[in-house]
């Protein structure tokens, strides 16, 4: 293991500044708007099929894998912190213990989701509500998607690992390459062979198992070719794989508490009718593509913060967390514009069902508004997994999740749809809040044990 010293030691990169944020953000943005792309391409293709049930299908079994698969991002966003700390550390052994603990939980959870696919997709899609069209449009497509499952997760522990090792392009190659199949997939399979909304699912499936080929590739090429050969007492050490899962139990029920959040709000909208079911469907997007947007400078704030932790350099953490926070919050701006300007000619190229469409357009302004309050949270979330203080994330989630549901409960019997949407930017705005309070305590640990305070 090298002696940590500086984050630019360590990594031989250029000083903190603009330019190095957006070397790093700029990648992961253009990968990540491949995912709503990808969302987006599913949603038109499920709103141009007959009736408003394929798109709630759709819907409803998209949501169905944020429980099940997103569920599990932990192996993404745990990955990126340790990994980013063990590089900035110079422990390249850790580094590569830390990837091979990770992809082999990720087999095992794939696994077992592979096992229990029956039972998970009967009681969550009843969970979930939905008209009897809606829930069979959703089994056909949760079926068909489920198979991804391992490639999914292991997908997870791959990009988590580009991104700790700074590494943004790569990912963004990576990226692109399983969403480009997964459209050219989409469009084979349902406007090709006609296979509908199981179409969809199997195009996915096939995309992942494809990104996870090309991924193990990747990890090939980068392998650290001085290292010893693999001690697998390391990777299995008991103390190492408790501060793993612990990281990742936090990460776990915080996003468990988030997709429960979006579950509720689905399932009211549900309750709603097919056609706002499938309005806010169509919004999400909006929503969707904005998070996975801004999440570009989370996850620049995550390795950037993680390899400054590691190498116990004060100034670049501070320096990351500035620079990281005023690029998400004029990324934001530019979303909160891009909408307003533009939300109705998106509408109008995702249906072309009379009705879904002027519902979306009765309720667009909240997707205008939603990236200006929901950016702290996205921004924050990046920071605290970069130190790994997941406890604060899990923490932030339930408190938000509280205030959401209780948001339901008092404006959406009231305002309706409209009441939905305001408890959801209550959601979003107690993330910021609850995690903006804690930053300043966050304390990392240099190379000499002693603790740095954000001032």
């Amino acid at each position: 293991m090298g002696a940590p010293g500086s984050i630019l030691e360590s990594s031989g990169a250029v000083p903190i500044g603009h330019r190095r944020l957006l070397a790093l953000a700029v990648p992961v943005v253009l990968a990540n708007l491949t995912q709503p792309v990808l969302s987006a391409v599913d949603t038109a293709i499920a709103g141009h099929l007959p009736g408003p049930a394929a798109l709630g299908g759709v819907a409803l079994g998209g949501l169905f894998f944020n429980f099940v698969l997103w569920g599990f991002g932990f192996l993404r966003m745990g990955t990126t912190g340790f990994i980013a700390q063990a590089a900035g550390a110079g422990d390249w052994n850790e580094v590569r213990a830390t990837l091979l603990r990770a992809l082999l939980l990720a087999g095992a959870i794939g696994a077992v989701l592979l096992a229990l696919q029956s039972p998970l997709i009967a009681v969550a899609l009843d969970l979930l509500g939905g008209s009897a069209e809606v829930h069979e449009n959703a089994v056909l497509y949760c079926s068909a998607r489920i198979w991804s499952a391992p490639a999914t997760l292991g997908n997870y522990v791959v990009l988590g690992y580009l991104l700790g090792r700074q590494r943004m392009r790569l990912a963004l190659v990576v990226q692109i390459a399983i969403n480009l199949a997964n459209m050219a997939l989409a469009l084979l399979f349902v406007l090709g062979f006609g296979w509908g909304v199981a179409g969809i699912g199997a195009a996915t499936a096939g995309a992942d198992w494809t990104g996870l080929a090309i991924g193990v590739c990747v990890l090939w090429r980068l392998r650290h070719r001085a290292l010893p050969p693999i001690v697998w007492p390391r990777v299995l050490e008991r103390e190492a794989l408790f501060r793993l899962l612990r990281v990742n139990g936090d990460i776990f029920l915080r996003t468990l508490c988030l997709v429960a959040s979006f579950g509720w709000f689905a399932h009211l909208g549900a309750r709603q009718g097919d056609t706002v079911l499938a309005a806010n469907a169509l919004l999400l997007n909006f929503q969707t593509f904005m998070a996975f947007g801004l999440d570009g400078f989370a996850q620049a704030a995550e390795a950037l913060v993680g390899a400054a932790i590691g190498a116990g350099d004060a100034v670049a953490l501070r320096r990351s967390i500035n620079l990281s926070l005023g690029w998400a919050f004029a990324g934001a701006a530019g979303f909160s514009l891009a909408y307003l300007l533009l939300g109705p000619a998106i509408i109008a190229l995702l249906t072309d069902q009379p009705a879904i469409r002027a519902a979306a357009l009765l309720y667009l302004p909240w997707a205008v508004l939603s990236p200006l309050v929901s950016v702290w949270g996205f921004q924050l979330d990046g920071i605290y997994i970069g130190a790994t203080g997941t406890k604060a994330l899990r923490d932030s989630m339930v408190i938000s999740a509280c205030g959401f549901l209780m948001g339901t409960l008092l404006l959406q019997p009231s305002f309706g749809n409209h009441g939905l949407w305001a408890s959801l930017m209550l959601l979003m705005l107690l993330r910021g809040a609850t995690l903006g309070r804690g930053l300043r305590r966050i304390a990392v640990r240099n190379a000499h044990s002693a603790f740095l305070r954000i001032s």
